[in-house]
C-alpha cells in the first residue's frame, strides 16, 4: 500500500448503507409518481405539476450547495459529528414534510382554483427538499472520510446502492400491494384509470415510507461513528488518525522523495472551480442523473399513455427496474477492478441505448417491456454506482472540502432535471386531465429522447476522461490527484514524479 487504507466492518457498511434508505425511498416517490399523482390523481395541469416539481428541484439545487459550504464548515453538535449533525437535521424535515406532499390539499375542494391548490404545496416541498438535501450530501461526504482505498470506496458505494435499489424495491412493492387492496374496493365503472379515488392509496404510500425510513435511520446514527478525520478535518485529522495506526501501518502518504504536504496543498472551494478536472465529472454526473431520474420520473406516464397498462404496472415495472439493478450492483466492484470505472460505466451506458433504441422500434411492446426494464435498471445502476465513485476518487483525500464537491454535482443534477421537466411538460400537447391521442406518441419520444439522448452526451462526457484523465493540478504545488483509469488498472502507487497524493 501507498497509505495507510481505512476499511471497515461488514456491520458498519451495513449500518452506513441504510443512512440514505429514508432519502431513497422519498426519492422514490418523488420521481416515479408526483406528475403522476398531481396530474392524474389531483387534476392539476401538465404545467401546475411541472412548476411543483422544478420548484423541489430548484430549491434542492440551491439548497445542496450551501448545505454542502456549510457541512464543511461547520464542527457539528458536540462530539456527534458534523456530517451526522447535518443527517439529523435533513432527516427530522423530511419526516415533518413528507406526508403533506403527497395528499389532498387540506381544506380545499374541488371549486379552489389550481393555483391556490399549487401554492398550498410549496412550502412543504421546499422544507422536504432541504432535509433531502442535508441528508444526502452528509451521507456522501462521509464514503472518503470511512474508506480510504479505492477500491473499498466503490464497494462502499455498491453498498449504498444496493440499498437505494432495495428502497425503490419496496416502494414500488408496497404500491402494487395497495392498489390491489384499492382495485377490490372501487366502483367498477372507474376500471384501471387513475383518479382521486386513488388519493388514499399515495396518502398511506408516504406514511408506510417515513415509518420504515426513520427506523433505518436510527439504525445509522446508532451504528456509523465518524472517524478522526471527519470529526478533526484537515491534516491535523489526518496525522491523529495515522498516529492511531499500528507501527507497521505509518506509512508516509507521499514518496519519501517529496516534502510533506503543507496546508496550503488542501483544496477550499474557490480552488475547486479552477479545476477541469471537477467539470469533467460534473458534467458525467449530470447525465448520469438526468438519465435515472427522467427515466424514472416518464415511465408512469409511457406505460399509461403511450402502452395502455392497468395503473398496477407503474409498480410492477419499476419494480422489475430495480431488480436488475439490485442484482448489478453485487458485480460492479470485480467488474470495475478489472476493466476499470470508466470502461464499467460505458458498459451501462451500452444498456441504457439498448433500451432506448428498444422503445423506439417498438410502438406497442407489451409485455416485452419486462425485457426492456430489465436493461434499463441495470443500465442505470451501473452509471450512477461508478459516477458516484468517480467523484469520490476526484476529492481523494480532500475530504475537508468534499461536501462542497458532492454539493455542486448534486446542484447541476437538480437544476438540470427540473427545468428539463419544465420544458418537457410545457410541450405537452394537452393541457387538460384527459389526455389526447397525441400524448401516445409524446410520451414514446419522451422515454426515448431522456436515455439514448442523453446517453449520447454521457458518452462525450465519459470521452473527456479517457483523453484526459482526472488529475488535479496546484499552481505553484506539488499536483494532487484523484486515482486515475490507468494507474486504478495497473496498479501503480505513488512513484509519479508529480508527487501524487492517493
Amino acid at each position: 500500500m501507498s497509505d495507510p487504507e481505512r476499511s471497515l466492518s461488514f456491520c458498519r457498511r451495513l449500518c452506513y448503507a441504510v443512512g440514505h434508505f429514508l432519502n431513497d425511498l422519498c426519492a422514490s416517490m418523488w420521481f416515479t409518481y408526483l406528475l403522476v399523482f398531481y396530474h392524474s390523481v389531483l387534476g392539476l395541469t401538465n404545467e401546475y405539476a411541472g412548476v411543483l416539481l422544478l420548484v423541489g428541484q430548484i430549491a434542492d439545487g440551491i439548497c445542496t450547495p450551501l448545505i454542502g459550504y456549510e457541512s464543511d464548515n461547520t464542527p457539528g453538535c458536540g462530539n456527534y459529528g458534523k456530517r451526522k449533525t447535518w443527517h439529523l437535521v435533513g432527516t427530522v424535515s423530511v419526516i415533518l414534510s413528507f406526508a403533506f406532499v403527497f395528499n389532498q390539499c387540506v381544506g380545499c375542494s374541488s371549486l379552489t382554483p389550481q393555483s391556490v391548490r399549487a401554492i398550498y404545496f410549496i412550502p412543504f416541498i421546499i422544507i422536504f427538499q432541504f432535509g433531502w438535501a442535508a441528508t444526502q450530501i452528509s451521507h456522501l461526504s462521509l464514503i472518503p472520510e470511512l474508506v480510504t482505498c479505492k477500491h473499498a470506496k466503490v464497494e462502499l458505494t455498491a453498498y449504498r446502492y444496493a440499498f437505494t435499489v432495495v428502497a425503490n424495491i419496496a416502494v414500488y412493492a408496497i404500491a402494487y400491494l395497495l392498489f390491489h387492496v384499492q382495485a377490490g374496493k372501487d366502483d367498477p365503472s372507474v376500471g384501471d384509470a387513475l383518479g382521486p379515488q386513488d388519493i388514499p392509496v399515495f396518502r398511506n404510500l408516504a406514511l408506510i415510507v417515513l415509518g420504515i425510513g426513520s427506523l433505518f435511520s436510527l439504525v445509522f446514527h446508532l451504528g456509523t461513528k465518524e472517524t478522526a478525520l471527519a470529526a478533526g478535518g484537515g491534516e491535523e485529522g489526518r496525522r491523529t488518525e495515522v498516529e492511531e495506526e499500528g507501527e507497521g501501518e505509518r506509512k508516509p502518504l507521499l514518496p519519501r522523495s517529496q516534502p510533506p504536504p503543507i496546508q496550503s496543498s488542501l483544496l477550499q472551494w474557490k480552488c475547486w472551480l479552477k479545476q477541469p478536472a471537477f467539470y469533467q465529472v460534473a458534467c458525467l454526473y449530470m447525465s448520469t442523473r438526468l438519465i435515472v431520474n427522467l427515466s424514472q420520473t416518464y415511465i408512469a406516464m409511457y406505460l399509461i399513455n403511450t402502452l395502455g397498462l392497468p395503473k398496477k404496472f407503474i409498480a410492477t415495472i419499476p419494480l422489475v427496474m430495480y431488480l436488475s439493478g439490485f442484482v448489478s450492483s453485487f458485480i460492479m466492484k470485480p467488474v470495475s477492478k478489472l476493466i476499470g470505472k470508466c470502461m464499467t460505466y460505458f458498459v451501462g451506458l451500452v444498456l441504457i441505448l439498448a433500451f432506448s433504441y428498444w422503445v423506439l422500434v417498438e410502438d406497442k411492446m407489451g409485455l416485452q417491456v419486462y425485457g426492456a426494464a430489465v436493461l434499463l435498471g441495470a443500465g442505470s445502476a451501473i452509471i450512477l454506482v461508478m459516477s458516484l465513485a468517480m467523484t469520490a476518487d476526484l476529492i481523494a483525500d480532500q475530504t475537508q472540502s468534499g461536501a462542497f464537491v458532492y454539493g455542486a454535482m448534486s446542484f447541476t443534477d437538480k437544476v438540470a432535471n427540473g427545468v428539463a421537466v419544465m420544458i418537457i411538460q410545457a410541450l405537452h400537447p394537452c393541457h387538460t386531465q384527459v389526455c389526447c391521442p397525441d400524448c401516445v406518441w409524446y410520451y414514446h419520444y419522451v422515454m426515448v429522447g431522456v436515455t439514448g439522448g442523453v446517453a449520447v452526451a454521457a458518452v462525450f462526457s465519459l470521452c473527456t476522461i479517457f483523453i484526459w484523465p482526472i488529475k488535479i493540478r496546484l499552481r505553484g504545488q506539488p499536483r494532487v490527484s484523484g486515482h486515475t483509469e490507468s494507474e486504478e488498472n495497473s496498479g501503480s502507487s505513488s512513484s509519479d514524479e508529480g508527487g501524487r497524493i492517493n
